[in-house]
């Protein structure tokens, strides 16, 4: 058996969702991979007898292909998609028996009216959080699209492929042999890239609002919530739900919930909004704001969105090391994400910069997979929790450098090394490596705002205890404000207060 008894449970129930027979064409060799995942396949099939199975021959082996009885839907899986893929594979095969998946019309329409052949590859590791969302929009437009086709590669299960492309990132995808685009991306994200987007005009016709959220965190989702539950016109704009949630694994300090992953409360948190009278604007980033008669919201795509209060909740991301190499060697050997990439490092030599708690997390998860890890760490002492060091020290594959600063990520066409300032003697050294991991906290996404709000020398914008701006009707909440801690649940009830605060503005004026 390959699914443990509560798997196979969960699994039982959603196959009885399937609506028609379906078709898993696999395609096996004589090796461990192939023997799991013709175990895999077949105990699958015991579970469901709308699930027929055939052999053939696939352009990878081991690979399957989940198919309509009588024609081939384009979905196909190199390798054995357990793991956080687990969802992607569920999802295809109710979705390809026939089962509506849950998406706006608007983008089912895009995807349909698509002209022109498209075959995507997908290069994934079973440990990416940020991989299923891609993997399953993909498998999606192929499924409704008989123009699509899309494989998921495990990159472990396929090294040679991976090293012979060079990606030492993921998800990593692949439009008809040529690299498409990394890292999460939304349905509407991949869909923009193709060319197809929502008309300007849709968004232009819409009423002004009464309040307006821009961003889709945490900080975002309870303001929309807080919003809609006073009867008020809400709208949201965001580029991704959850936003820098989507980028964390476990999370155990949320109040009431001993343990749950960023993903999930980020589905969680756009399934609550949706269940109240809240103008979703997915896949779409602002890029100014200006006071007029009403607060207009410039997006990306030339729109203009009108409303009586905004609220900005932008939250924040990863900060650069901003040293030569770090830009030129993204995703060729500079990474953010240790769960993610983390897997296709392995026996290999890595760096982790940064010694707070996030740095040294990062360190000890790295340390189970690669060949050695360095930290490196500008102040004299690490920063992060005494448990934390504690568990580092203890990992025989692991050499801190304290009080030293980076000069320059090394390589060619990929990283080499790293090149330090030993800062109390001011030695120059470099290390030979393969790959450093970039983990020095955050920068709050706000440089789209220039001088109209104000913000202190961190980027953070000023706010009151009512999450007031220095702008009448603009309000801000989250990590992208000056509130002293950045956490998920501080964040959320910032949200709540700068939509009590925008309501508040509004019955007063």
């Amino acid at each position: 058996m390959i699914l443990d008894a509560d798997i196979r449970e969960q699994l039982t129930q959603y196959l009885q969702l399937m609506e028609n027979d379906i078709v898993i064409k696999v395609s096996a060799g004589p090796d461990e991979v192939s023997k799991d995942m013709v175990s895999l396949v077949n105990e699958i099939a015991t579970i469901s007898s709308k699930i027929k199975i055939e052999e053939t021959n696939l352009p990878r082996t081991p690979s399957f292909s989940v198919n309509r009885l009588g024609e081939d839907t384009g979905v196909t899986f190199a390798g054995i998609p357990l793991g956080h893929e687990f969802t992607s594979l569920v999802l295809a095969l109710l979705q390809v028996s026939g089962r509506p998946p849950k998406v706006e019309e608007k983008l089912i329409y895009q995807i349909k009216n698509l002209k022109g052949e498209y075959h995507f590859e997908t290069y994934i590791s079973l440990s990416c959080h940020n991989c299923p969302d891609v993997v399953q929009s993909l498998n999606l437009m192929s499924i409704l699209n008989p123009n699509i086709t899309h494989t998921m590669i495990d990159g472990a299960a396929f090294k040679e492929e991976v090293e012979s492309k060079d990606i030492l990132a993921v998800p990593s995808i692949y439009l008809n042999g040529e690299f498409f685009g990394g890292g999460r991306m939304t349905l509407e994200s991949i869909l923009s890239k193709m060319g197809t987007t929502v008309n300007i005009s849709e968004l232009n016709n819409k009423d002004p609002f009464d309040m307006l959220i821009i961003g889709g965190g945490p900080a975002g989702a309870s303001a929309a919530v807080y919003g809609a539950r006073k009867g008020i016109r809400t709208g949201i704009v965001a580029e991704r739900f959850g936003g820098q949630v989507q980028d964390t694994m476990g999370i155990e300090n949320f109040i009431s919930v001993k343990y749950t992953e960023g993903p999930k409360l980020a589905a969680n948190l756009e399934e609550h909004v949706k269940n109240y009278d809240v103008d979703i604007m997915s896949g779409q980033r602002a890029i100014s704001l200006k006071k007029k008669e009403f607060i207009e919201v410039e997006l990306e795509n030339g729109a203009v969105l009108k409303s009586k209060t905004v609220i900005l909740s932008t939250g924040a991301r990863w900060r650069n090391v901003g040293v030569p190499g770090e830009i030129e060697f993204k995703n060729k050997g500079v990474a953010y994400c240790p769960h993610c990439d983390g897997p296709l490092y392995k026996n290999k030599n890595v760096a982790v910069i940064g010694g707070g708690n996030s740095g040294i997390e990062a360190a000890i998860d790295l340390a189970g997979i690669v060949n050695h890890v360095t930290v490196l760490e500008f102040m004299p002492a690490l920063k992060a929790d005494a448990v934390l060091q504690e568990s580092l020290y203890s990992l025989p594959n692991v050499t801190v450098l304290t009080n030293v600063q980076t000069k320059e990520i090394t390589g060619t066409t990929k990283v080499d090394g790293i090149t330090y300032i030993e800062r109390d003697t001011g030695i120059e050294k470099h290390i030979d490596l393969q790959g450093v991991f970039v983990q020095i906290g955050l920068v709050p996404n706000t440089d789209w705002l220039g001088d109209t709000v104000e913000r202190n020398h961190f980027g953070e914008i000023i706010i009151d205890r009512h999450g007031a701006t220095n702008i009448p009707g603009v309000f801000a909440a989250g990590d992208c404000t000056n509130t002293p801690y950045k956490q998920i649940i501080i964040a959320m009830g910032s949200g709540a207060t700068a939509a009590l605060g925008a309501f508040d503005y509004l019955i007063r004026n």
